[in-house]
């Protein structure tokens, strides 16, 4: 199957919590890293995490095999998206709108992602992606 991550996604992988099972196959929008870098800076700036394990996650982040995704089709459909339901930004529509057309599913635990999801696109749990 081909799985939508967002960012906290990502990261339990960079963490080596969640293996990719081999039949499954990442989309993200190319926003992915730069909120990845977002968390990790957060992590460091509250002492949660050194600086030196915060940048080989990055490191390993960026080694995982993911489709970036930024094309103009994308870019109007996250548009599309925020327009319709308010949005004040793009962040939730660029992940929405890559599951949206890109992906089987959406494979977060962020709470706000899950809830503007509702019935745009079926969301499971980062786990599913261990799994056949």
């Amino acid at each position: 199957m081909r799985y939508a991550i967002d960012a906290p996604t990502l990261l339990l992988i960079a963490m080596g919590e969640i293996t990719l099972h081999p039949s499954h196959t990442l989309v993200a929008p190319n926003r992915v890293l730069p909120d990845l870098l977002g968390i990790l800076l957060t992590e460091v700036r509250s002492g949660e995490r050194a600086e030196k394990d915060a940048l080989t996650l990055h490191t390993r982040a960026t080694e995982t095999k993911i489709r970036l995704l930024g094309n103009r089709v994308s870019r109007r459909s996250a548009w599309n998206l925020a327009r319709e339901h308010d949005w004040p930004d793009l962040r939730l529509a660029e992940y929405l709108a890559v599951a949206k057309l890109q992906a089987d599913a959406l494979a977060t635990a962020d709470g706000e992602l899950i809830r503007a999801a509702g019935s745009l696109v079926t969301v499971v749990e980062p786990a599913t992606l261990s799994q056949p």
